[in-house]
């Protein structure tokens, strides 16, 4: 089972007041239908089609007639098909089907604005499994104007939704793994949601762990570089016969520096207090170290 179908599974058993479920209702009939005219609702999900029977049944005392047929698609899912033949005009007036926008009072308060993105969601909505792929939130729609309302209600929350056309369909789409959690929560998916969190702070650490190691190693690296390029200063030096006219200092970090090849400057001078008997700091070796390059640059020039 896809990770939307588990999302889907687990919003069907939410407890609705009247007026969410209208909402919920609205929300995913006019996503659903293929007619502002006819109520003829088709699903591949049998819970859903359960729920939307009985709110109907409930709500509106229709009268559904319901047929299941074998898909033809790759996974030759079974099609439910609900076919609603009494009251259906009321349905579809009091649930501003035949609109763009829906009647403000499906959505004029919190808990409705949230029931009814939720009916979409369940009509025409899907999220990837963030185990398995990249973040990814989205609904598809075949009107601009729905679509711009929907993005906008989306927008309310702060989910930075965006809007893409593909081919005939208006896609709307949220790609930051926070925002798929907001919107999660916003809908009431708490299993789902807790799901998500868990595998997102999973692989953002696995990620944070990742960066840390390449910052690490790169850092490795470059104490490696930097102590090879002190070694081929000072070998130049000698070569060049002008490791006499060094003082003792630089004399003896040249000592050290070819006794210890890959310490970093730190670790060296830790050693070279140790053994010397006489405090010499990072910033003091950097120095000497400094004055060699110069000369080996100069030498090199010549």
């Amino acid at each position: 089972m896809s990770f939307t179908s588990t999302i889907k599974n687990e919003l069907v058993s939410i407890e609705l007041s009247k007026l969410e479920q209208l909402s919920e209702l609205s929300g995913f009939l006019r996503n659903s239908i293929e007619s502002d005219k006819k109520l003829n609702i088709t699903t591949e999900n049998a819970s859903i089609a359960r729920l939307i029977f009985n709110r109907l049944k409930n709500n509106y005392d229709a009268l559904i007639r319901v047929s299941v047929k074998k898909g033809y698609n790759y996974n030759k899912n079974y099609i439910y098909n609900l076919e609603v033949y009494k009251n259906d005009y009321i349905i579809i007036n009091d649930l501003s089907l035949d609109t763009n926008i829906p009647d403000i009072y499906l959505i004029d308060d919190e808990d409705s604005k949230r029931a009814y993105l939720r009916g979409v969601f369940l009509a025409c909505g899907s999220i990837n499994d963030p185990k398995k792929s990249r973040y990814h939130m989205e609904f598809s729609f075949n009107d601009y104007e729905y679509t711009k309302f929907i993005n906008n209600m989306l927008e309310s929350y702060d989910l930075n939704s965006k809007i893409l056309k593909r081919e005939s369909r208006y896609i709307v789409y949220v790609k930051e793994s926070e925002k798929i959690g907001d919107f999660l929560r916003l809908i009431k998916a708490v299993n789902a949601l807790l799901y998500y969190e868990n595998i997102r702070i999973y692989r953002n650490k696995k990620n944070n762990l990742n960066r840390i190691n390449n910052c690490e190693q790169a850092n490795v690296d470059k104490i490696i570089q930097t102590a090879k390029n002190q070694v081929d200063d000072i070998n130049l030096i000698k070569a060049k016969d002008a490791y006499d006219l060094l003082d003792d200092k630089l004399k003896e970090a040249c000592i050290y520096r070819l006794k210890y090849k890959e310490e970093s400057l730190l670790e060296l001078s830790k050693i070279m207090t140790l053994e010397t008997n006489s405090s010499i700091t990072k910033s003091g070796l950097y120095h000497r170290f400094n004055k060699l390059k110069k000369l080996a640059e100069k030498l090199r020039n010549k």
